[in-house]
């Protein structure tokens, strides 16, 4: 199996290619250089929006992962004309190409936005989307244009909908990752911002179990169109700044106003992906150790 990863050198799509590359040949194919090379991966640079580059990684590998996303929640107010304008129209000419070449997709949403508030209760994928930012509300277009081409033209494809993730190589300051932002600025005796009573819970799911759960549906011959990549777990705001303050000592923390873009409460039921995936999986407060103890080392 060759598995090409779009967004390879990003958060969820480097350490996915580090994943698979352990027993799987790897394309990542991203706009930037690798902070640090791999000597298991190909890497190639070029811009996602050049079809005719696009169009050779997706002639030469089985499967493609899309992890690519010029939004993120914090900036998609401001810059949605570039999610709706370009990321969407793009994903129709990849779908396009996949189906032509008889590939497989993997497309990685946000499970954290989709879903938006209207639950109370872990959400299964069968539920409707409601996203209240136009970061969800641009994956759930491009989700929708998968499942057209699945129905339309037989491709083979699955939507991996990704909870809140955490751990190595995240960086807070590009607009998401609440863990990333508590520890980094805990550990430099930082005032740690926190947007509204703390009390916004979310699904933090390790890296690690992310990736071996997307992984797991790339060797997956029979898929469900989406899966929610997620513990299951929700975990407050608070609860996040007293597990790391137990590692790190007091924390300094200051409450603003809360953001129209952030959702209440967002928990994920992930009895499907178990169901092909049944590794234990890291519980938060061990995994926040782990993570600062990799940032020590760093």
């Amino acid at each position: 199996m060759k598995v090409g990863i779009l967004g390879g050198n990003g958060f969820i799509g480097s350490n996915l290619c580090s994943l698979i590359a352990k027993n799987e040949k790897v394309i990542s194919f991203d706009i930037r250089e690798p902070i640090k090379r791999n000597n298991n991966i190909q890497y190639i640079t070029g811009d996602y929006f050049d079809l005719s580059s696009i169009e050779e990684i997706v002639k030469d590998v089985d499967i493609v992962v899309h992890a690519i996303s010029l939004l993120n929640p914090t900036n998609s107010n401001e810059k949605y004309i570039v999610g709706y304008s370009r990321e969407v129209v793009q994903l129709v000419h990849l779908c396009d190409l996949i189906s032509v070449y008889d590939k497989k997709l993997i497309f990685i949403s946000s499970g954290g936005t989709v879903y938006g508030d209207a639950y109370s209760v872990a959400v299964k994928e069968d539920f409707a989307t409601n996203p209240l930012n136009h970061y969800g509300s641009v994956k759930v277009c491009m989700e929708n244009v998968i499942r057209t081409f699945r129905h339309q033209a037989g491709l083979k494809a699955c939507i991996a909908r990704v909870s809140n993730p955490y751990g190595q190589g995240q960086d807070f300051h590009k607009g998401v990752g609440f863990i990333d932002a508590v520890v980094r600025n805990g550990m430099q005796g930082n005032v740690i911002e926190v947007w509204g009573d703390g009390e916004n819970i979310r699904d933090y799911i390790h890296i690690d179990d992310a990736c071996k759960m997307i992984y797991a549906l790339c060797k997956n011959e029979k898929l469900e169109d989406i899966y929610n990549i997620s513990t299951g777990i929700g975990t407050s705001q608070n609860q996040i700044i007293a597990y790391v303050s137990h590692t790190l000592g007091p924390l300094s923390v200051i409450y603003k106003s809360k953001r129209l873009v952030d959702v209440r409460a967002s928990i994920l039921d992930n009895s499907r992906i178990r169901k092909i995936y049944i590794e234990p999986l890291t519980p938060i407060r061990e995994g926040i150790v782990t993570y600062i103890e990799y940032l020590k080392t760093l």
